[in-house]
């Protein structure tokens, strides 16, 4: 497998429209969100990541779902990647979805551990094993604070050996991971998967960075990364640290709500989310607004 599932791809977030009869009166808004993929790959991202936890997979219908994986294909084309998210509660669920983003044309898919079950090692290597079977790039992903699964660095060593297996997104916010799972497999993409630690990430050797923010800050996210790899320190710092604090957000609770009112407050359509997420309160939107002012004031 040639493709490393590295570079700048945006964990895209979903626009709704109200519609009373769809879910919670909001329909996907597939029009809107293949002008925003057409956009992030335009302003030089390298791809974009449907149906994620920013993208609200779980909130989706499963006919949604596949739809929204295969409008961001459409809309991206020959331009960028597609990396769909697959995650299951077990692996006969992500198998399936890694099946259909193939028939689909994505490019490589996303996969957490099984979602709603805390699975021991050999429950975790089979169920990627059986994603990556499909024959698709598998990025694995590795968020030990929603699934309470860890993925150390041992276990990533070891699905690391399975076929397709390309990449790990790494969110577990411990930088020091970086070089160790690169000690242990280096064949394998390191992903910065928490925006709030990209540049520490991208310092310690990650090639790839799976992003929320660059919803709001494209091109300024993709001039970060390039500054980074390229060793220029003091200029990525001096973007970076401005950026911070929003950037934090990224790794809240209210996660999905702070990027989609970030992307509101710079001319980007973000709008409202389904259940179970809630508004932002008055406190939050204010310590967001005020974080998101410093960012935009340091570009």
């Amino acid at each position: 497998m040639t493709e490393r599932l590295d570079g700048v791809i945006v964990a895209t977030a979903l626009p709704y429209a109200e519609d009373p009869a769809a879910p919670a009166g909001l329909r996907v808004d597939l029009d809107r969100y293949a002008e925003h993929c057409r956009w992030l790959v335009g302003s030089g991202c390298r791809g974009v990541g449907p149906n994620g936890s920013l993208g609200e997979y779980s909130s989706l219908t499963d006919a949604e779902r596949r739809a929204v994986a295969r409008a961001a294909v459409d809309a991206v084309g020959d331009d960028g990647v597609v990396v769909v998210g697959v995650h299951g509660p077990g692996w006969h669920q992500a198998k399936a979805w890694a099946e259909q983003a193939a028939e689909d044309g994505a490019h490589g898919v996303l996969c957490l551990p099984p979602t709603m079950y805390r699975a021991n090692t050999a429950e975790v290597v089979r169920h990627f094993a059986e994603v990556a079977s499909v024959g698709l790039p598998v990025m694995v992903y590795n968020n030990p604070i929603d699934t309470k699964v860890d993925l150390t660095p041992d276990l990533i060593a070891e699905l690391a050996l399975i076929d397709n297996v390309v990449a790990v997104k790494e969110f577990s916010g411990d930088v020091r991971r970086v070089l160790e799972i690169r000690e242990r497999a280096p064949g394998l993409t390191v992903v910065a998967g928490a925006d709030d630690v990209a540049l520490e990430s991208l310092l310690m050797g990650a090639t790839g960075w799976f992003a929320g923010f660059p919803n709001v800050f494209p091109a300024e996210s993709v001039r970060l990364f390039e500054l980074a790899l390229s060793g220029d320190l003091k200029a990525a710092r001096a973007l970076y640290e401005p950026m911070v604090a929003a950037f934090r957000w990224d790794s809240r609770t209210e996660f999905v709500q702070a990027i989609k009112r970030a992307m509101d407050l710079v001319g980007r359509y973000g709008g409202p989310c389904r259940p179970p997420r809630g508004p932002l309160t008055d406190d939050q939107l204010a310590a967001l607004d005020a974080d998101m002012r410093r960012a935009m004031g340091g570009l």
